[in-house]
């Protein structure tokens, strides 16, 4: 497989120290890594562990 191509969240900003997530395709799933640190590597999930995190994340509400 070739290299993969990172896509940075649009709900990441530039200039703090706020996570930013990335994600892209990977041989085994889709990978997510911190964008500020691409270098530790990524979390890899398979299609269904990745579907299953964002209805998670969209369904908590954080304040």
């Amino acid at each position: 497989m070739t290299q993969p191509i990172w896509r940075k969240s649009s709900y990441s900003t530039t200039g703090n120290d706020e996570i930013c997530v990335e994600l892209a395709r990977v041989s085994s799933g889709i990978g997510v890594r911190d964008s500020k640190n691409p270098e530790a590597g990524p979390l890899t999930l398979t299609a269904r562990q990745f579907a299953s995190l964002t209805a998670r994340v969209r369904s908590t509400r954080l304040s």
